[in-house]
């Protein structure tokens, strides 16, 4: 039976392919208050602006290309039972060819209806006031805002309960409830921790490699193969 590799992604795994990270010092938040442009508060005050900062994230990522990393991950399917649960809102992992991707905060390709958060559509343009969903609510991105629940987050905590291998890949791990995860992780199970100023120490099962991912990852990802 094949094992298990959970992989756990934040924003350093797309930085590298022109993603703008939020936590940057060039990051989005700049110019912006975080909670104008991604909370309930900020759309209900200004659905226009909200509407126009997402778009222009939106057109930013269909320029972009996955990166070395991604690829690798994709590789590792070969060999692996590979689950992602990514903290990023694009679509780089599946275009990259990995097939099981769990979204913990949405999808900017997505729009949902503000009447039914369940109603939600694929959504490469634009979503401009007056696009509405079929029962003539306005459509909003399909992200998860500031104080709202993050309803993959149950999947994702049974995903991770179930791994042989962790991998956590471009995240600090302090936002939560997205840190929250890796205490579900079975004990003792090599956990892997790629990025390129890491916060944490190397102990016992926790392996540090800092390196930035499209290094890391095809580094890691060749030697979980070759032992495979």
């Amino acid at each position: 039976m094949q094992k298990k590799i959970v992989v756990l992604t934040g924003a350093g795994m797309s930085s590298e392919s022109g993603i703008k990270t939020f936590r940057d010092a060039d990051g989005l938040w700049e110019g912006h208050d975080v909670m104008d442009i991604a909370s309930p508060i900020g759309w209900e005050k200004d659905q226009k602006r909200v509407l126009e900062f997402y778009n222009q994230r939106r057109r930013q990522l269909l320029t972009v290309d996955p990166n070395a990393a991604h690829t690798a991950l994709a590789e590792l399917e070969k060999e692996f039972d590979v689950e992602i649960i990514t903290q990023n809102i694009d679509d780089l992992h599946e275009r990259a060819g990995s097939t099981k991707v769990t979204h913990l905060h949405g999808e900017l390709l997505k729009a949902r209806s503000t009447f039914n958060e369940n109603l939600v559509l694929d959504w490469k343009q634009d979503i401009k006031p007056g696009d509405f969903c079929e029962f003539n609510y306005q459509l909003r991105p399909h992200v998860v805002w500031f104080g709202e629940a993050v309803p993959m987050f149950e999947k994702a905590m049974e995903i991770v309960a179930e791994a042989d291998i962790l991998m956590i890949i471009g995240t600090s791990m302090q936002v939560y409830p997205a840190a929250g995860l890796v205490d579900f992780a079975p004990q003792g199970i090599p956990v892997y921790f790629i990025d390129p100023k890491p916060n944490i120490q190397e102990k016992g099962n926790l392996h540090i490699m800092a390196e930035k991912a499209s290094i890391g990852v095809p580094k890691l990802v060749n030697e979980l193969i070759n032992s495979a």
